[in-house]
């Protein structure tokens, strides 16, 4: 495995120093109030925070790939070691507390320095987003209910969600009114500072006007809690005591935590990745976490993870290489060394407000939302993660997690997309019967397309599909099987039984368009008579000519199925190609581009324009539908344009018998149904714009008169 070190500030670019000299800065600051607050979250003091700020961060830009990355004390790994503290029973904060976390945080490190030399990143594309989602959402949504009573003057909470309702109740009952009056200004001078002015340091600003009301009024007498003052110093480095846990104990809590470090920062550091338009060393990444591990744990602290908070300030202060994080990591070695003296003054309210507030925006109910909208099934998945991380742990929800990433992954693709295949009159390519009506079957003949690899969960999906629609006028069945990469042993027997129950129906089965690899399968699995059978050709067009049946191919309900001219095919492509293109929301974009050409109209005045939309050569079907929707804003484009609404009126009338005209001379077949078309749309004209329906009535009565 090739190894290079500090990639990303090997040859630097002066002129990237002033932006990452202020971003290191920025992120030194911001990380103070986060990362003491995530320390206690671990079950630490909270100048381990500042601790695991130091030497981790260093060590993970020397290894690191990423030019923008911020390692450091996140929420994730914080609340999966505070949570194992408690299965422990271990108590939060104390000196056994201080001997048990460094031996976790090193196992930690050892499991990630394995998943380096397996090679495992790639492992996380096996995780989804609605997993993560739901897995990471939950862990914010816990660590927030835990520090909900510290905003009231109590302690923190412990367990899952019915434990600290609980505690939050409890605490509840003795609340102390200054510090929540504290805690919710900070919190919500937070929000406000987040919302209107996302790159200001706000809570820098409120960590320092907390330390200085400390400093000039009586807080303490107040019943306020502060921080425990803190001596100056760097951290003392020694190896853990492996002695104060069972290994077996820390293996498994630790597998857990390096599982979510590697998956979490992987994700984050390639999508940081994919929108800034470099490339990344999954492993070597990995390697980088690994090292900031071993840093932490020989330093006491807990186990560290990437840091997308972090990340995105440095990205908006221009920090564009590791030198950021390095600057970060020694701006906090100078406050440790000579100004630790205010962490004494700072109030616990207002430190936790700031936590709250970060991890409020690291959650992700917006994914929840937006999976609602487009599969329920991911959204379910999503609250499955969720809720089991809340309800059961996050030890569990780990497990949780990685069974729902696999129990997604069988269910996509044991019902994946398939389809039957028809031809349009004319044409030689075979389409999906369910785009329009002016797809045909091949007379006799099932088409079937399946896209996706065979195996256990899905080859009863492909027998029923086929077994459903074989009907006694069947002649054969032809698989397209060009989304087909790969079967198993039981999706062979399966396709197997199916050939042979075919077979005594008198129907021919015929697999086709796939990859030569998936042939060779076919001989191993025991296939291979089907092979020598003739059974297995190369085009669906081979299929067919094998069985005898020639170009142009007889369609089912005796359609006409004559060659057409170039023109013609050109014309028939294009039939009902908004209702292709946009489905369910054809109606939804047909004027969604008509109000965006009545916009452009102030402009360039061109009317003539509008009766043509933006897509040039519509088809005539999808060309008098346009019309329709532009009667619907005859009063707008009258408005804007200054024209009579008559011959605007009259216009488009006939640029409509000049569709019409066409259909008739180039789609004889279509001129009875356009007329029927046009009955409806003028009935829909006259329920939405009775006013207009009367006044092209009127016109069209006219020219009737004229003719006569």
């Amino acid at each position: 495995m090739k190894l290079e070190l500090a990639q990303t500030i090997r040859h630097y670019n002066k002129k990237d120093l002033p932006g990452d000299i202020l971003a290191g800065i920025i992120i030194m600051a911001v990380s103070i109030p986060i990362s003491m607050g995530y320390a206690q979250i671990a079950g630490l003091p909270a100048v381990y925070g500042l601790y695991g700020s130091v030497f981790p961060i260093l060590f993970f830009a020397l290894f690191s790939t990423s030019p923008q990355f911020i390692f450091g004390v996140d929420a994730a790994p914080a609340a999966l070691v505070g949570s194992a503290l408690i299965s422990l029973h271990v108590e939060s904060g104390s000196n056994e507390a201080l001997t048990v976390v460094p031996v976790l945080t090193l196992f930690v490190a050892l499991w990630l320095l394995a998943f380096y030399f397996m090679r495992a990143g790639k492992l996380v594309n096996y995780i989804s987003a609605p997993v993560m989602g739901g897995f990471i959402t939950g862990i914010y949504t816990t660590i927030i209910l835990m520090q909900l009573p510290k905003l009231m003057g109590g302690t923190a909470g412990t367990g899952e969600f019915l434990e600290l309702a609980e505690h939050i109740a409890k605490e509840a009952a003795s609340i102390n009114l200054p510090s929540v009056a504290l805690g919710v200004s900070a919190l919500v001078i937070l929000l406000l500072s987040k919302k209107f002015m996302p790159k200001f340091p706000m809570a820098v600003v409120l960590m320092a006007a907390g330390a200085v009301m400390t400093r000039v009024l009586p807080v303490r007498d107040w019943g306020i809690q502060t921080l425990a003052a803190v001596e100056p110093g760097l951290p003392a480095w020694s190896f853990p005591d492996l002695t104060v846990i069972p290994i077996k104990e820390a293996v498994t809590i630790s597998l857990s935590v390096a599982v979510v470090i590697m998956a979490e920062t992987l994700l984050a550091e390639n999508n940081f990745a994919q929108k800034n338009g470099y490339r990344i060393n999954d492993n070597q990444e990995i390697l980088a976490f690994s090292a900031g591990n071993f840093v932490a744990a020989f330093t006491g602290c807990c186990p560290i993870n990437g840091s997308v908070s972090r990340t995105a300030m440095g990205e908006q202060y221009q920090g564009r290489t590791q030198l950021t994080g390095i600057v970060a990591g020694g701006s906090m070695i100078v406050l440790l060394l000579c100004g630790t003296g205010f962490i004494g003054y700072l109030p616990v309210p207002v430190l936790t407000a700031i936590v709250i507030s970060a991890l409020l925006g690291a959650t992700e109910f917006e994914l929840a939302v937006r999976l609602f909208k487009v599969s329920r099934t991911e959204c379910l998945i999503f609250a499955g993660a969720f809720f089991g991380v809340l309800f059961l742990g996050t030890i569990n929800g780990v497990l949780i997690g990685i069974i729902l990433s696999f129990t997604e992954m069988i269910i996509r693709t044991a019902k994946p997309a398939r389809c039957f295949l028809g031809i349009q009159p004319g044409h030689r390519h075979f389409r999906d019967l369910k785009e329009g009506s002016q797809i045909h079957a091949v007379e006799g003949v099932l088409i079937y397309r399946f896209s996706s690899n065979l195996f256990f969960a899905n080859i009863q999906v492909l027998k029923q599909d086929i077994e459903d629609h074989v009907t006694d006028q069947t002649r054969a069945v032809i698989l397209d099987a060009s989304g087909i990469g790969s079967m198993d042993i039981t999706a062979a027997d399966g396709l197997g039984m199916l050939y042979q129950s075919l077979k005594e129906k008198g129907v021919r089965f015929y697999m086709t368009e796939h990859i030569a690899d998936l042939n060779e399968q076919l001989r191993k699995l025991g296939l291979g008579y089907m092979i020598e059978e003739g059974s297995v050709r190369r085009t669906i067009h081979i299929a067919l000519k094998d069985m005898g049946i020639k170009r142009p191919y007889p369609l089912e309900g005796g359609v006409d199925n004559d060659d057409r001219s170039v023109s013609r095919k050109r014309a028939d492509n294009r039939v009902q190609e908004f209702v292709w293109a946009f489905g369910a929301e054809t109606e939804e974009q047909i004027e969604k581009q008509i109000l965006l050409q009545i916009e452009q109209l102030k402009e360039s005045g061109d009317v003539e324009n509008l009766l043509h939309g933006r897509w040039s050569h519509m088809e005539a079907m999808d060309e008098d539908e346009w019309m329709e929707h532009l009667e619907e804003h005859l009063k707008e484009i009258v408005n804007i344009s200054g024209k009579d609404e008559k011959t605007l009126a009259r216009r488009l009338e006939e640029h409509r018998r000049e569709v019409h005209d066409r259909i008739a001379t180039e789609h004889p077949e279509l001129a009875e149904r356009f007329k029927e078309r046009r009955h409806v749309l003028d009935e829909h004209l006259k329920q939405r714009r009775p006013e207009v329906y009367e006044l092209v009535v009127s016109l069209r009565e006219k020219e009737e008169t004229d003719l006569k």
